[in-house]
Formats: structure tokens, C-alpha cells, sequence
């Protein structure tokens, strides 16, 4: 297949730059589609029992913090019998506080499991709606690696969206609670400096603002690349993956061509690329702890000194004095939220942008205008095929168009029954023809219609079988189930695979445990049993033995009521099928 290189596609560009698709829409595309999800119902009913448990928690911290003042002073008094009795208000309190953790742990969990579940059968029902997959793989980077964006960055931003929106919603029940504390316990503050008399009602609280806001601000400016840096390891993670999966699926192939040293070369390369980008991110996460940490350990006693001044005016006891801190604590670790999570929320900017942009690209492959071009593809209610003024392109406009192609006939109409075998020139890529038949190529000019998409049958060059039992294999994609097990017998006995018979709920990779010759044959028996009106194969023969070429073109050419049309350059069909002839020319 002829690949479009991220530079060489104008749409794929535009689609995906950040300044076309920014934050707010990708946020945009993702709540779009939770919100559609099947599971939707779920997801509200376990986000209003988290707020609950969240209330219900912070409601409890409340009286914790409370509880400081009569311990403390208590303490301070030396009242044995004050501190017992607060002992025990100190249990009841923290059994509450546990068992509404294990419960907000669990529903937490739960909320994970049921967007990681919308998500991906989200994303999935989309990437397998009808051409989809396939088009988008011809639109460069965006169409790489699509199982990462299916199932690691799916995870990752399912997980992650669940962390930072209860912790988010969490810091600012949380916030909103305790500043009243803290400005309770400041509201009357002043002092005397030089003879001035200074009042700052709730300095505390401005304190807290400024503590945290000096906090993040440096947070932001030290990680800024932290989210960029995040979303090309992604990229390059599933690069490195990709070159190993490809490696151990051609492994024969590989060693029988001595290609080991040229593979170990690329896959080091890859590897080299992934360490380098996390390199870059070590040093920025080294950087950003700078700031965590250090901020961290200031926090121990922070609260101490900002509340001192009210402590050493009198104004405060003891256990007023730890109320204020723990107030202070609670305000500032709300406020802080931003830059204890700065790390995870990089991380899920990266998602987000993945994810989105992925889903976003798949929405937009049904688009009437995804490419500019003249190639009018469809399918159609009558039973023939036609191809109208037709040259294919390699790629888009600025692609330069050798291995293109044209058929030189101004129409040409194919019945059904036909036989028909489409060869060409050997500068041109046939493949396309196929393609753009199949309505996967947008590229070119003039018209293809096609008879009703149920009743053809496309056979690619490359054999594709599920990882299923034997039946589901020959049925491929129908049901099974609509074939009796006498129907699918006799379909694989026609097509040479007698031997085969007796193992229809034998699940095997059968393009692993198959001769190729005889992966060759098992399509045959899909075929056999389908029974399409209309079957184009895209040099489906090439590599086979002879003798199996004339088996399989002598089996097909029984099925007399269907058109069969072959894009290759196999003589031999001609002389089975009797076949007439189009060849194609180079544009």
C-alpha cells in the first residue's frame, strides 16, 4: 500500500495541529464522547455517590480539625480526665474517617474501571466503523500505532481524568471549608509597626494565597515542557513496540535472510530514541522536585510561623493554635493541588491529546470533503460495476504521481458473471485500483460505482484470518452460527482442506499453523461458503505453487453466478477463466 507521509497529507496537518484543535476541544471531543457512552447512567450514578463520600469526608476532617482545641488543651491543662473523654472523640471520628476512605477507595476504582470501559469500546466502535481503520492509516503519524491509542493512552486517560477530578473536586470542598477557619481565627489581627497601627483581617488566609499561588506559579514555569515531553514518549514507547512486534511476526523471514544484525541495528535505534526522551524527562522531573520538594519541606513548619504572631499576641491557646494549623494545612494542601498533581496532569494533557485527536480523526473519515479530489466512489442498487474516465493518484494534490494510474478506456462496464483480469505496466501500483474500489483511496479522477456493498467480497494480497476456531474462520466476517456444520465441510473438502474437516472448534492462529498454500486454500473455502455476487481479488495468488494457482482459479470458476474480477498479473487466470483483459497505464 503507498503510505502518505504526515507532510505529504494537508488535511491530516490541519486536523490535528494543536492551534487548530486546542485544549478546550480536545476536552470537547472527550466529555462528547463519555457523555455518549452506553455505560453513561454508571458513570452519573458513581460520580453523585463519590460527591457524597467526599461531603461526607470532609465534613469529618472538619470535626478533626476541630477536635485539635480541647485536646490540646487539655494537654495543656494537664486534665487527665478532658483528654480521655477527647480520646474517645478522636476514635469515633477516625473509624468514621476509615470506613469512608475504604468506601471512596472503592467507588474510586469503580469510576476508573467504568470510563476505561466507555472509552475504549468508544474508541473502538469507531475505529471499526466500515473503511475507517483503513483510511486512516493512509493519513500519516495520526494512523500509527493505533493499538497505543486504543489501550495504553485509553487507560491512561480513563485512570488519570478519574484521580485528578475527585482529587480537584475533593481540594476545593476542601478549600471552601477551612478558609473560613482561617479567617475566623485571623479576622482581628493588627500590629504596631513604627508607631503605625497595621490591621490585615484574615491574614491568614491571605497568606495561605500567596504560600500556594508562589508554589504552583513556579511549578508551571520549571515542568512546562513536561507535557510535551510526556506525549512524544508516549509516541515513541509505541514505536518501539510496533518494531518489536514486527520483528517477532516475520522472525522466519528475518533469519532466514541472515537480517538479524539489520533488525538489531533498527530496534536499538528505536530503543536509543525512547531513552533519549526519557532523559529529557528525568531532567525535567529533577528540575520540577526542586520546587515539590522543596515548598514540601517548608510546609512542616510554615503554618507554625504564619500563625505564631497570633499565638505570641495571646490571642490564640494552644489547641486554637494547632486548630489554625491544621486549617492552614487543609487550605494549603487544597491550593497546592495544582502542584502536588502537575506531573499526572502533563501526563494526561499528553493523553488527552493523543486520545482526542485520535478519535477526531476517525469522525472525520466519513467526511464528504476529507480530500480534495475528483475520485467519485460509491455503492450503488444495481447489479454491475463501472469505471467512468478513472485515473488513480498516489496521495494528495503536491504528491508526485508516478505509480499512478489511469485505465485508458473513457467507461468501462463489468456485468455479473464476468470475468475480468486488470493487468498494467510494472512502473504502475495496481494495489491503489483496489483501493479506491473498495472505496479506502480518495485520490484521482472520475467515477467508480459499485453494486450493493453486501454482495461483494474484497480479497487483499495479504491473508487475514481471526484468531477463532475453524468455523468462524470460513464463515469470516458472517456468523457461524447461520452454517451448518455439513455446509462448511463441504465448502473446506472443495478447497483442498479434507484433512481439516474434523476440526471446526479447533482454535488455532491459523495464518501460523497454515502453509501458505494452504492459508490460500482456507479462503478459497470463505468464499466457497459466502458465495458473494461479486469477488475482487488484489493479486491474491501471487506466491503460490502453480499447481495450487490452477486448483483455487478452477474452484472459483465453478461459481457461475458470480463476478470475478483479478488485479494482477497472473496469466494463468486468463487461461482458466477465460477471461477479458484491462490494462492499466501509468498517468
Amino acid at each position: 500500500m503507498a503510505q502518505i507521509t504526515e507532510s505529504e497529507s494537508q488535511l491530516a496537518q490541519l486536523e490535528i495541529d494543536p492551534s487548530h484543535f486546542g485544549f478546550l476541544a480536545q476536552l470537547r471531543m472527550m466529555l462528547g464522547a463519555f457523555w455518549n457512552t452506553k455505560i453513561k447512567a454508571r458513570i452519573v450514578t458513581l460520580a453523585i455517590a463519590l460527591l457524597v463520600i467526599i461531603l461526607a469526608t470532609t465534613y469529618a476532617q472538619y470535626r478533626l480539625n476541630s477536635w485539635n482545641a480541647p485536646f490540646y488543651d487539655s494537654l495543656q491543662r494537664r486534665d487527665l480526665d478532658a483528654f480521655l473523654i477527647q480520646l474517645e472523640v478522636f476514635a469515633v471520628i477516625a473509624g468514621v474517617l476509615l470506613v469512608l476512605n475504604v468506601i471512596q477507595a472503592f467507588l474510586n476504582q469503580m469510576m476508573a474501571l467504568s470510563m476505561r470501559e466507555g472509552l475504549t469500546r468508544d474508541l473502538i466502535d469507531q475505529w471499526m466503523k466500515a473503511g475507517r481503520a483503513m483510511k486512516l492509516a493512509n493519513f500519516g503519524s495520526i494512523g500509527v500505532n493505533p493499538d497505543q491509542r486504543l489501550h495504553e493512552d485509553a487507560r491512561n486517560l480513563a485512570e488519570i481524568t478519574t484521580s485528578l477530578s475527585i482529587g480537584l473536586v475533593s481540594s476545593s470542598i476542601l478549600l471552601v471549608s477551612f478558609i473560613g477557619v482561617l479567617w475566623e481565627i485571623s479576622a482581628d489581627f493588627a500590629f504596631n509597626l513604627y508607631g503605625h497601627h497595621i490591621a490585615i483581617p484574615g491574614y491568614m488566609v491571605w497568606a495561605a494565597l500567596i504560600y500556594a499561588g508562589t508554589a504552583s506559579l513556579l511549578s508551571s514555569f520549571v515542568g512546562r515542557n513536561l507535557p510535551d515531553i510526556n506525549a512524544e514518549r508516549y509516541s515513541k514507547e509505541a514505536e518501539l513496540r510496533f518494531s518489536l512486534m514486527h520483528a517477532n511476526e516475520n522472525l522466519a523471514s528475518i533469519t532466514l535472510a541472515r537480517g538479524e544484525g539489520s533488525e538489531r541495528g533498527q530496534i536499538q535505534n528505536a530503543v536509543s530514541t525512547v531513552l533519549a526522551v526519557i532523559w529529557r524527562q528525568a531532567i525535567a522531573i529533577t528540575n520540577l522536585t526542586w520546587v515539590s520538594s522543596g515548598f514540601g519541606w517548608l510546609t512542616l513548619v510554615a503554618p507554625i510561623l504564619i500563625a505564631s504572631p497570633v499565638y505570641f499576641n495571646g490571642m490564640l491557646s494552644f489547641g486554637w493554635l494547632m486548630v489554625a494549623v491544621g486549617a492552614f494545612t487543609q487550605v494549603n494542601a487544597a491550593l497546592r493541588w495544582y502542584i502536588d498533581n502537575f506531573r499526572q496532569i502533563a501526563d494526561w494533557k499528553a493523553a488527552l491529546y493523543r486520545v482526542s485527536t485520535f478519535r477526531k480523526a476517525l469522525l472525520e473519515m466519513d467526511k464528504p470533503d476529507i480530500a480534495e479530489t475528483d475520485l467519485a466512489q460509491s455503492f450503488g442498487e444495481d447489479q454491475k460495476m463501472v469505471l467512468r474516465d478513472l485515473s488513480i493518484l498516489p496521495g494528495p494534490p503536491g504528491t508526485p504521481t508516478d505509480r499512478g494510474l489511469k485505465i485508458p478506456e473513457a467507461e468501462i462496464i463489468i456485468t455479473p458473471g464476468e470475468r475480468v483480469m486488470v493487468n498494467g505496466d510494472a512502473s504502475v501500483n495496481r494495489h491503489l485500483l483496489f483501493q479506491a474500489m473498495a472505496g479506502l483511496w480518495a485520490w484521482g479522477k472520475g467515477e467508480i460505482l459499485m453494486p450493493p456493498q453486501d454482495d461483494i467480497l474484497f480479497m487483499p494480497q495479504k491473508r487475514y484470518f481471526p484468531d477463532t476456531p475453524l468455523r468462524a474462520a470460513v464463515a469470516y466476517p458472517r456468523d457461524p452460527s447461520g452454517f451448518d456444520d455439513a455446509t462448511i465441510t463441504d465448502a473446506l473438502k472443495r478447497a483442498g482442506l479434507e484433512r481439516l474437516a474434523s476440526d471446526l472448534d479447533r482454535h488455532e492462529r491459523w495464518d501460523r499453523v497454515l502453509e501458505e498454500d494452504d492459508q490460500a486454500r482456507l479462503r478459497l473455502a470463505n468464499v466457497l461458503l459466502t458465495a458473494p455476487k461479486w469477488l475482487v481479488l488484489d493479486d491474491a495468488l501471487e506466491g503460490l505453487e502453480p499447481e495450487t494457482q490452477g486448483e483455487i482459479l478452477k474452484v472459483m470458476d465453478e461459481l457461475k453466478d458470480s463476478a470475478i474480477i483479478y488485479i494482477g498479473r497472473q496469466e494463468l487466470f486468463q487461461e482458466v477463466m477465460k477471461s477479458r483483459a484491462i490494462h492499466l497505464q501509468p498517468v
